[in-house]
């Protein structure tokens, strides 16, 4: 009987190991039945202490001048062959070629790929990943590398600390048309349900980038989707890049997280992870906080009014300038013409003075000679 339960038994559990899913076949999603709050029960590496996104403090970073300005290896230089786009059902995806890579790091990293995370309401509703000072963007950038100095190949560096760098671009929206990044949604229609896969021409991937590359945050954390390898070198640009509020309507509203065969359509949404805490990390900055300092609402608003102020005060004290400049020309001008008028006159009464004295002088003259005639 003993052994006959332990038989069962051991059944039992063969039947259990061999029904329990391989981390590799589980389907996870950002919310549901595998939503983020459950990704650590399948995804260990989900669950430790140094994950990401984060919330960068601006105020608790500290400037580390060793961290030099990076330099994007061969972005620019996407020769004829074109890029692969496509949809895992979790973001869009472009597959970059090998000759890419990225300097100013302590190896040499070669990029793998780029993608995108985003929201669902439209600007000022978040939808990036990390955040700074609480504050969310409208999308997020990410453009993956692997260290390819100490690893062989992607998969082979993404369980090593020291094996990924990705860089993180903060995407807001405007009035104005990014033309760059059209490289990319305009073909977002050919591969709007997921697994499926597009060529697309090549592009300059370094246009997507903000101009300034000097300023910037660093920390070391996770992948941002199971199997969250803390694997990564992470670099958040300061500087924001721009996209219009058209941009961000396709880009949220043109994808399916579905298949093309599955009945029901869903929406590719909101697939950005909530930030993680920090647990004693600390994140570095390439400048210093006076030269990059983040305005408030407030600050800015009365940075405008002071300016505003200033050009108003300007524009009197100027018009009274003027209107000084102008009296005293006028009232010299009317001075002038007063003395021209007044020189006739002078001039007339020194004739007259002149004439008179003339006549006076005759006069005394001829009053000796009719004396002289009278006398007997």
């Amino acid at each position: 009987m003993d052994s006959l339960g332990l038989f069962i038994f051991l059944i039992l559990v063969c039947l259990q190991w061999t029904a329990a899913p391989a981390a590799e076949e589980i389907t996870w999603t950002y919310t549901g039945l595998v939503g983020q709050s459950e990704w650590s029960e399948y995804f260990p590496d989900c669950g430790g202490t140094s994950q990401s996104p984060v919330d960068v403090v601006t105020t608790q970073t500290k400037y580390d001048p060793s961290l030099i300005p990076l330099t994007p290896l061969g972005y620019s230089q996407h020769g004829n062959r074109p890029f692969t786009l496509s949809n895992n059902g979790h973001t869009a995806v472009i597959e970059l070629p090998e000759w890419m890579g990225l300097g100013g790091l302590p190896w040499l990293f070669t990029a793998v790929q780029l993608h995108l995370h985003w929201g669902s309401g439209g600007p000022s509703h978040g939808g990036s990943e990390h955040t700074i000072n609480g504050l969310s963007a409208d999308a997020e950038l990410h453009v993956v590398h692997y260290n390819s100095e100490l690893y062989p190949n992607m998969s082979a560096a993404m369980t090593q600390r020291d094996g990924l760098a990705v860089l993180g671009i903060l995407i807001v929206t405007g009035e104005e048309t990014n033309d760059a990044f059209n490289n990319i949604l305009n073909y977002l229609s050919r591969i709007r349900h997921a697994d499926q896969k597009a060529s697309i021409p090549a592009f300059d991937v370094q246009s997507l980038l903000p101009k300034d590359l000097k300023r910037y945050y660093r920390y070391n954390g996770s992948l941002t989707t199971p199997p969250c390898y803390q694997s990564v070198i992470w670099t958040l640009f300061h500087e924001r890049v721009q996209i219009s509020k058209a941009q961000l309507l396709k880009m949220e509203t043109i994808l399916y997280s579905s298949k093309a065969e599955d009945r029901d359509r869903m929406l590719l949404q909101d697939n950005y992870r909530s930030t993680q805490l920090l647990n004693h990390r600390v994140i570095f900055a390439s400048f210093s906080a006076e030269s990059g300092k983040e305005l408030s609402p407030g600050e800015v608003t009365a940075i405008v009014i002071g300016v505003m102020c200033g050009c108003v005060g300007l524009a009197v004290i100027i018009r009274f300038i003027v209107k000084t400049i102008r009296f005293f020309t006028l009232l010299h001008h009317e001075t002038v013409v007063v003395n021209r008028a007044k020189e006739p006159e002078k001039a007339n009464e020194k004739k007259q003075d002149v004439a008179l004295n003339s006549t006076s002088a005759a006069g005394k003259r001829e009053e000796p000679s009719a004396s002289l005639q009278t006398e007997p």
